[in-house]
């Protein structure tokens, strides 16, 4: 997958969609929530036949998600190629809300990118976190953005 590949699946427009859609998210919880997509993986993890969510995990690490005060990131991978979704949550998410809901979006924005509804199956992905985390990390007088909420493309 070339750069002008992931850069037509998310032109600024959506990547700037995406973002708000984080901001918003972020509003109504503790939670940090990041978006990453990956066009393909190349080098070190293309050589040692690296998966999806071995190389989501490596990401969540590379961008400190668990450096948060309430353990509460989630990470949303996406490596575009295979149209592989992963989403990575941070221990004090994970513990609560459990493996299903995440398996669960994993899936609903696999269905929508099969269709190239990228923006749509992001956005809708970051609104199923953000119930997530509303229940479980309620927004609280001290709700401070601890991490970017700009998408990452690799």
């Amino acid at each position: 997958m070339t750069q002008g590949q992931v850069n037509r699946a998310f032109p600024r427009a959506t990547l700037a969609a995406v973002e708000q859609a984080i901001r918003a998210s972020e509003a109504a919880h503790l939670g940090e929530v990041r978006f990453v997509v990956e066009g393909a993986l190349d080098g070190a993890p293309l050589f040692s036949d690296q998966s999806a969510r071995e190389r989501a995990l490596d990401v969540f690490s590379q961008l400190r998600m668990w450096d948060t005060e309430h353990n509460s990131g989630v990470l949303i991978y996406l490596l575009l190629a295979d149209r592989q979704v992963e989403i990575v949550a941070d221990r004090g998410i994970h513990a609560r809300a459990g493996s299903g809901a995440w398996a669960a979006n994993c899936r609903d924005m696999q269905a929508a990118f099969k269709t190239a509804s990228y923006q749509e199956g992001v956005v809708r992905g970051i609104q199923a976190v953000t119930r997530q985390l509303t229940e479980h990390f309620p927004a609280g007088a001290a709700n401070r953005n601890e991490l970017p909420d700009k998408p990452v493309v690799l």
